[in-house]
């Protein structure tokens, strides 16, 4: 286990990085930034030379992989990081730098005990895709069968593991301090980042979800998973089809080839609802890269590191929640936020029904092309701190990913309207998720003290609306030893740790590489 002093150093190391390369600037101006963060920023900045255009995706780079890895999920947020940031850190998702074909090799054949012809007969040394956990190479198997082979990078697993440890050392420290960093709840937000993560470095793992994820979606036209070749799949290397497909992102060449761009929009939107909230598992890392369009107009999915689960009682209050706010009915996604326990019962649930209508009237019913997405975002933010909301990392994963997707929609179809789309799936979903019982819900909602009287209709009601908890039991976390509980050996070495620490993991959760 490393020490304390080591931990700090490290983070101290990661913010002298942000520092050089000027991304520290953003922290400084942020409203929430505590006074003696901001100082520590300043102190950061001491003696360097920052560009006048901050370079993040340099920055991340340094720092090392795990960062690189959130970074990627920040490219897709120019909402929070600004367009030129986005672009800049687009450069993490596949313009990496390969590693040598020499060590893949050796990878290959260290995992499976063979040498790599006996698994391939032809093996492509230059790699189609350097990303900062894999990369990817094309290969034919004896059958003629075109095929992508993804390995991971020599080393990647003890490079997690050590950054990790230092995430979760500094996230107990800096929950600690309460306020505002107690409500943002970090030390959940690592122990849910570690468990994406060991998923992604176990390419069994991520074959069994893409295997999953195709039997869910069997019968949804339009969309296709690759087939995992399982006798050329380990922990370390992952073997399937091949996808011939150009990417999502290409709307030039796309509408070239004759494709109907805002078809193609739509059925992005509805398969992320049919994977979301109809079977409540999804692909988390729907980024422009990880999409393709095959010559017939099927979207093709690749890329399954990342995969969110809801399960059925989480999935019932978000088909509320979605067809609340896309019907106007902020009263009932008030109440729902309520008896999900998100909101402290000693707030009014009126109240928070009208600051919802303040962030959702502006929006509803205009195409995504008139709307700031942004704003939106900072409306929900400032609702959560004033109604004292507790961070739900289980539902984190899937805002970010309901961003990407409609970021992608956007591309295809500007004029798109989210609300539009999603709200006959989400009503449908809830009609033959529920049946009766939600038609009867509508008309016992506006005659509640009925409900006394129909006993038996209240317990079946009670199954498919549970009465509280929207949120999972939270995973058991890690037992880090404070700074400041220990035996002082001097109350200012305390006090500079403890104050750097906060300082330093303040700074990497406003970027995004602990949450």
């Amino acid at each position: 286990m490393a020490s304390a002093t080591r931990h700090i150093l490290r983070l101290l190391r990661w913010g002298r990085v942000l520092a050089r390369h000027g991304c520290l600037t953003g922290i400084e101006q942020a409203p929430t930034t505590p006074a003696p963060v901001r100082r520590l920023c300043r102190l950061a900045r001491l003696g360097t030379f920052p560009p006048a255009v901050p370079d993040y995706a340099r920055a991340f780079q340094a720092i090392g992989p795990a960062a690189i890895k959130l970074g990627q999920t920040l490219a897709t947020r120019p909402d929070l990081v600004g367009e030129d940031a986005a672009k800049n850190l687009l450069t993490l998702q596949d313009q990496l730098p390969p590693v040598p074909f020499a060590a893949i090799r050796a990878e290959i054949e260290a995992a499976f005990g063979k040498p790599l012809d006996a698994l391939y007969v032809e093996f492509e040394p230059e790699p189609v895709g350097a990303a900062s956990i894999a990369q990817v190479h094309r290969a034919r198997l004896a059958d003629g069968r075109q095929v992508a082979v993804k390995v991971l990078r020599p080393g990647i697993r003890e490079k997690f593991a050590a950054d990790i440890a230092t995430y979760e050392w500094a996230a107990a420290h800096l929950e600690a301090l309460g306020g505002e960093a107690e409500r943002l709840r970090p030390r959940l937000v690592i122990a849910n980042f570690k468990r994406w993560t060991a998923r992604e470095l176990d390419l069994r793992r991520e074959a069994a979800s893409a295997s999953e994820l195709a039997e869910l979606m069997r019968a949804e036209s339009g969309y296709r998973i690759p087939a995992i070749d399982w006798d050329r799949t380990c922990g370390r290397v992952m073997t399937l089809d091949w996808i011939a497909g150009t990417k999502i992102s290409d709307t030039a060449a796309l509408a070239a080839a004759g494709h109907d761009l805002p078809a193609l929009a739509r059925r992005l939107v509805t398969t992320f609802l049919h994977q979301a909230v109809g079977h409540g598992y999804f692909h988390a890392d729907m980024h422009q890269g990880n999409l393709f369009v095959e010559p017939d107009g099927t979207i093709a999915a690749i890329d399954f590191g990342i995969m969110g689960r809801i399960d059925r009682r989480a999935r019932i209050w978000l088909g509320e929640i979605l067809h609340g706010l896309t019907t106007g009915n902020y009263q009932r996604v008030a109440e729902i936020h309520f008896e999900a326990q998100y909101v402290p019962a000693h707030h009014s649930v009126a109240e928070f029904a009208t600051a919802l209508r303040a962030v959702g009237e502006p929006i509803r019913g205009k195409p995504v092309a008139e709307l700031s997405v942004g704003q939106m975002l900072d409306g929900l933010f400032a609702i959560t701190r004033d109604f004292d909301m507790a961070t739900q990392p289980h539902l984190l994963l899937l805002q970010k990913t309901m961003v990407m997707v409609e970021g992608l929609a956007t591309q295809l179809d500007p004029t798109i309207n989210m609300w539009d789309v999603a709200a006959p799936y989400v009503s449908g979903w809830m009609r033959d998720e529920l049946g009766p019982e939600a038609l009867l819900a509508d008309g016992l909602r506006k005659a509640a003290g009925r409900l006394a009287r129909l006993p038996e209709l209240v317990a079946r009601l009670e199954d498919a609306y549970p009465a509280k908890g929207g949120a999972p039991v939270p995973p058991p976390l890690p037992q880090v030893p404070l700074v400041w509980e220990r035996k002082p050996r001097g109350w200012g070495r305390t006090a500079f740790i403890a104050l750097a620490s906060g300082g330093a993991v303040w700074a990497l959760m406003h970027w995004g590489l602990i949450g």
